[in-house]
């Protein structure tokens, strides 16, 4: 395994010493490369050409697409920067990359009047994922949680609490469906963050002891509950966010939690289901209080061996500033950073529920802050699926914290 990692590495060495990185030996704009997720609105590149307009000949700003595949996007990048390649000046990163890629060394710290910059007006939850060890290692460009999607054609009133929500489901019978991420990928590691967070705890104690303990057996209760009531979707085991924005969009289901995706979408593919459609806050683990929604989104960090990180850091600035952050919202659906763009009247009209969604990133947690977090991620994920096996909350709890303990002690990075 250790000499397979190491081909790999060696490989992506000599990619990167054949010369991909940017040049700017002809004396024209300094070549940036942008390296990030494909995002369908066309919101990167519009950062991008609006950026380099700007920039008035100092630089030029191209994209360089990662796969679609968040796990795939991780694994390309890994390798990469492993081998130090200074073709990477700008990062699309993952929230959940902030501590492993500043503890390997691969991105750099902002500073300065950049820095403050990136932190004026920007919601503190959405800094906190770029924050490792008191250090700034990334700016944030977008953010996102996920609601309550319900039919308001079957429900009065929203549930406030999971209890709620099943009793509810209960009571509907035949369209009590609920629409939940339980299929063993990232999204299922999400899902239960929201929960053990919601009910007081959290997965990590510092950052190297689990958390865990008896808002980990809750968190475990409702996801076995869910999947073995009869209101559980047949294909919960395998599903992640856009199988349950096609499942909500057949008219079946009553209840949903996912992103804010799904009403435009559902208003395009599904108008029927559409003048039905209405939100409220996260369901609560505990009554009387809020739901801590584990927050999304992309932020931008700087390759620590690009070859300008001062044109990266002055690029990165401009893209998510609050004109193409608005653009981002208004045609992306792309939740913003930055708190006054949220009265933005574009985005108010786009997107009804910004009220809800703006409260509920206040409140919302983070996912653990680790360098290992891909393990601990895992490690989660191989214990909750599928979820219908999730029968004993205790021993659950228990694995579950045997299984992030060994995570935290893992070597690998991939």
């Amino acid at each position: 395994m250790a000499t397979a990692l190491v081909a790999l590495v060696a490989l992506a060495a000599l990619g990167a010493s054949a010369g991909c990185g940017s040049d700017d030996s002809s004396g024209g704009p300094v070549a940036l490369k942008f390296y990030v997720a494909p995002e369908g609105s066309g919101s990167f590149e519009n950062a991008s050409e609006t950026c380099t307009k700007q920039a008035d000949g100092r630089y030029r700003v191209t994209i360089a697409p990662l796969p679609a595949d968040a796990g795939a996007q991780r694994e390309q990048l890994v390798r990469r920067l492993a081998a130090k390649d200074d073709d990477i000046d700008i990062i699309g990163m993952d929230v959940i990359w902030t501590a492993e890629f500043a503890e390997a060394g691969w991105v750099k710290p902002w500073t300065g009047e950049l820095e403050r910059e990136v932190r004026r007006g920007t919601l503190p939850a959405t800094l906190e994922t770029a924050t490792y060890q008191d250090k700034l290692w990334a700016a944030p460009g977008n953010t996102n949680a996920q609601l309550l999607w319900y039919r308001k054609d079957r429900v009065k009133t929203p549930p406030k609490t999971w209890d709620e929500m099943f009793q509810m489901a209960r009571k509907l019978g035949k369209d009590g469906l609920i629409e939940a991420q339980g299929g063993q990928k990232e999204a299922l590691a999400v899902w239960f963050n929201t929960l053990v967070n919601s009910a007081g705890g959290s997965v990590l104690k510092g950052q190297d002891e689990p958390g865990l303990g008896a808002p980990a057996e809750k968190a475990a209760a409702i996801i076995g509950r869910l999947a073995n009531g009869p209101w559980t979707d047949p294909s919960l085991s395998n599903q992640r966010e856009d199988e349950n924005r096609l499942a909500w969009e057949s008219g079946a289901p009553s209840f949903m939690v996912n992103y804010s995706f799904v009403y435009p979408s559902a208003k395009e593919n599904a108008p029927e289901v559409f003048k039905n459609m209405a939100w409220a806050p996260y369901p609560s683990v505990e009554a009387g209080k809020p739901a801590k929604v584990s927050i999304g989104g992309f932020n931008l960090g700087v390759g620590a061996y690009s070859k300008h990180p001062k044109e990266s850091f002055e690029a990165a600035a401009c893209m998510r500033s609050a004109e193409n952050q608005r653009f981002a919202a208004d045609k992306g659906g792309l939740p913003p950073t930055l708190q006054s763009l949220y009265d933005s009247p574009a985005f108010a009209k786009a997107n009804p529920f910004s009220k809800v969604l703006l409260q509920t990133i206040k409140d919302s947690s983070v996912r653990p802050v680790s360098p290992v977090y891909n393990d601990i991620s895992l490690a989660i994920q191989k214990t909750l699926s599928p979820p219908g096996s999730v029968k004993d909350p205790a021993a659950t709890a228990e694995k579950l914290k045997q299984r992030v303990a060994d995570a935290l002690v893992s070597k690998g990075l991939l």
